[in-house]
């Protein structure tokens, strides 16, 4: 069989009419299995095969809305979940065309194998030792439930579920969460390492295949990850449907609005294991980083990924470990948190409304239909990253090289504008009230609230990010003075970018809640109840683009992966322009995806903390909706829950410092005994410092992901004895809500400062390389690397990790209800 190489076909002016008879060229027996079977659907005989692919969604739902249910909430259910499994095909898609393309050169080759190896090594262990933790807590949640008593309250789970299918179902779904949070952090992982070579091989011919095989490497993980967590709840709603028909007594209709509070283990398991992936990946990726700077760039004056330096692969290493596999986790388990509370909220809701079965299934429902519209819209966005193609260099017509930035933006803002379009017609279709027929356009209203806030987010984290605004060239002016002054003026911007954000949350959240109370939606009291639901509303609108947010996020780590294979190998001056071009972009887009990923922890904590309010509510059927602060006790677990965010923010930042002082004393000691490697005439031994920093990030991510698992247990336990003795049986759960309260209003304020403050060191030593101030080598550079060396901890160890913490509290109090509320746990 001939083989046809690019260049050959574009000699012969053909279009790859032919490419499925190529010879697979994979790096491993998975990608090489994956491109046969795609160059076996591009043949002419297959289009037949694909148009049904398209198609077997639709008529699966046909078929199963005809013959096997008559139950509009099992309907819904059934249709995310074959959409979300239709959008998981569509990624591997995506993943096929990535792997298609040229990996370069065999000097690319080997420098991207290592990075591959130490990342998919380090995955492997980090989450051996995660997976042990977690089969330790579910054996603990199982004994939690299975202690359980039928429940006091308002609540019919005991009607469907004893204390033992109950136990089985929370542990099941627990471990379920933290399977599809490993798999979607591996995701972006897996094709992290495969997509960086390909980016740098294309930087070589066309500028337009660079940015497109980036950001859609970045898009292939994101679309897995959302459509995991779409298919886990579908898959645990319809199965819990199941169980309560079996479990039923005389053929009543289940209770659907009990079903999303048996699935907060979900959440739970998705939370956990996001916690100590970001924090493992973490302190890998910025303890390397660290060494490499301070040895590389302040010490020897070598460039940035030279070659030279025994921690750049290390540090290449992390940006998959950190970036890619941490940020996966964390925005899978924000998007399992916000739909599992907006779910029991608006069960919650349509039931105290007394609407029918039909109606409430919507509201149930709603946010499963939404990640699916935020799947199809951002994937069409996707489809608009382009510019043109070839390089300015080949083509004398070509122009100036388009921004990278504008040409990501225009897919966001396609989007963004489906789905405002997209969030009528659902909001229209599944929440309408005969009643009350305009409810529904106060809740679009809702949704349209959370896409600015989304928009808002973007634009504010950009500002104080991005070098072409003032603060971070205050911060690059600032290095001209030294060291001291970087540092203190990064503080104060740091400190400052946290004002607009928490306005914006702010009047976001009051919007939405006075535009659902305006919906009339009433209790039998006559209560207008719709203003919680509206705030998840909203919280859905700002996911309604998540998909595209996220490709941004993973467009940063493969950026700058494939600038270091770019120099690394010795390319030609103009392709490491290219990366370079997409890899400042990439601190930009990833500092964005955080300042997103903070705002919907905002939003998602609201919801959580009245979720938990709910069922605090439902299991004991007292009232529970006034948390008073002027109580001492509640006041100190207010204070407890600030003082666990300070706490476990000086233990990440830790333990990025002490892994980092092994990496620079093993850098150190490498110059010092071979000093060959500066001269090219020795090698380095990159797989010491891959080592170093995968023994201290197993080690050091313990302490502070035990702290954020036990602390709640710990205070609500404490207090919920406490209240035994003093005739206060709800004294647990109240001080653990101020815990909560204080917990999560301190962590997004922590969470922006890490993440702007440390965004804007970064990008302010970017400006300095620039050329400004007297360039890269110049003492006000060496000030920049000072103050990007104090951001990175803050911006890729604590700061996401804090946003993930917050959730993460809050999911165990909502799993963890009966433990601390003292009502429906057997008592001897």
């Amino acid at each position: 069989m001939e083989i046809i190489n690019d260049d050959e076909l574009e000699s012969q002016n053909l279009s790859h009419p032919k490419k499925y008879d190529r010879k697979p060229t994979g790096d491993d027996p998975v990608s090489d299995w994956l491109l046969k079977m795609y160059y076996m659907m591009n043949q002419s005989g297959m289009i037949g095969v694909k148009v049904g692919l398209c198609l077997i969604p639709l008529v699966v739902i046909f078929l199963f809305t005809l013959f096997v249910s008559n139950s509009t909430s099992n309907i819904i259910a059934f249709s995310a979940l074959v959409i979300s499994f239709s959008f998981m095909v569509l990624s591997i898609w995506i993943l096929c065309e990535i792997l298609d393309k040229d990996r370069g050169s065999r000097e690319m080759q080997d420098i991207s194998d290592p990075i591959k190896e130490g990342s998919e090594g380090f995955f492997i262990t980090q989450y051996g030792t995660i997976f042990k933790l977690a089969a330790l807590s579910s054996v603990l949640l199982f004994f939690v439930y299975l202690s359980r008593s039928p429940a006091s309250g308002q609540s019919q789970l005991h009607v469907y579920l004893g204390p033992t299918s109950m136990a089985l179902i929370t542990s099941f779904s627990f471990l379920l969460g933290a399977n599809c949070s490993a798999i979607s952090g591996y995701a972006g992982i897996w094709v992290s390492v495969r997509a960086n070579v390909r980016v740098a091989a294309a930087a070589r011919k066309c500028y337009n295949d660079a940015l497109q095989i980036c950001f859609r490497g970045g898009a292939f993980s994101a679309i897995i990850n959302v459509a995991l967590a779409i298919f886990g709840i579908s898959f645990m709603f319809l199965l819990m449907t199941l169980i309560f028909y079996i479990n039923s007594p005389d053929g009543r209709d289940p209770p659907i609005q009990e079903i999303p509070v048996v699935l907060v283990g979900f959440g739970f398991g998705a939370s956990f294991v996001a916690m100590f992936a970001q924090l493992g990946g973490g302190i890998f990726t910025k303890a390397a980083d660290v060494g490499a700077d301070l040895i590389g760039k302040v010490e020897q004056g070598i460039p940035e990924d030279d070659p030279r330096n025994p921690a750049v692969v290390a540090d290449l290493v992390g940006d998959n470990v950190g970036d890619c596999a941490g940020q996966c986790a964390d925005l899978f388990e924000s998007i399992s948190a916000e739909v599992l509370s907006a779910m029991i909220l608006g069960g919650a809701m349509a039931e105290n409304a007394n609407l029918d079965i039909e109606t409430k299934s919507g509201f149930i429902l709603f946010p499963l239909i939404v990640h699916c519209l935020d799947l199809t819209v951002s994937t069409i966005g996707v489809y608009f990253v382009k510019t043109k193609p070839g390089l300015p260099q080949n083509r004398h017509d070509y122009g100036e090289l388009e921004d990278p930035l504008n040409v990501l933006k225009r897919g966001y803002y396609v989007s963004l504008l489906l789905a405002v379009i997209g969030l009528f017609f659902i909001c229209k279709n599944f929440l309408f009230i005969t009643a009350l027929p305009n409810a529904y356009f106060n809740f679009f209203l809702c949704s349209c609230v959370g896409v600015i806030v989304s928009f808002l987010f973007i634009k504010i984290t950009q500002y104080y990010t991005d070098y072409t605004y003032e603060p971070v060239r205050s911060i690059a002016k600032s290095s001209k003075m030294g060291h001291a002054t970087n540092i203190i003026t990064g503080l104060s911007v740091g400190l400052e970018s946290t004002g607009l954000p928490v306005i914006t949350i702010s009047v976001a959240i009051i919007t939405a809640f006075y535009l659902g109370e305006a919906t009339g939606i009433k209790d039998s009291k006559g209560n207008n109840i719709g203003g919680l639901y509206a705030t998840a509303i909203a919280t859905m609108g700002m996911f309604s683009s998540g998909v595209y947010v996220l490709s941004m996020s993973g467009f940063g780590p493969i950026a700058d992966n494939a600038g270091g294979i770019v120099e690394m190998s010795h390319q030609d001056r103009n392709v490491r322009e290219i990366t370079d071009r997409l890899d400042a972009v990439g601190n930009v887009t990833k500092a964005n995806t955080k300042g997103y990923s903070v705002g919907s922890a905002s939003l998602a904590c609201f919801l959580m903390f009245s979720a938990y309010l709910d069922e605090v509510e439902m299991m004991t059927g007292m009232e529970f909706r006034h948390i008073d602060i002027a109580v001492p006790e509640i006041f100190v677990g207010g204070l407890l829950g600030s003082m666990t965010v300070f706490v476990f923010s000086a233990w990440a930042i830790a333990a990025v410092g002490i892994a980092a002082e092994d990496v620079i004393e093993e850098v150190r000691r490498q110059f010092r005994e071979h000093p060959g490697i500066l001269t090219y005439q020795e090698k380095p031994n990159y797989k010491q410092c891959v080592a170093i920093v995968n023994q201290a990030g197993l080690k050091q991510m313990i302490k502070p992901g035990l702290l954020s698992v036990l602390s709640p247990i710990t205070v609500g336990v404490i207090f919920r004895i406490i209240g035994s003795y003093t005739n206060r049986p709800l004294l647990g759960a109240q001080v653990l809500a101020g815990f909560l309260m204080f917990s999560t209003s301190t962590g997004i304020l922590m969470a922006l400062f890490f993440n702007n403050g440390g965004g804007a060191w970064d990008n302010a030593k970017k400006y300095v390389e620039t050329g400004v101030y007297g360039g890269k080598g110049s003492d006000a550079h060496k000030a920049a690397v000072t103050g990007d060396t104090v951001g990175d901890p803050c911006k890729d160890t604590a700061g996401p990790s804090i946003h993930i913490l917050i959730k993460l509290l809050s999911t165990i109090t909502l799993v963890l209800v009966p433990l601390f509320t003292g009502q429906g746990i057997a008592t001897a």
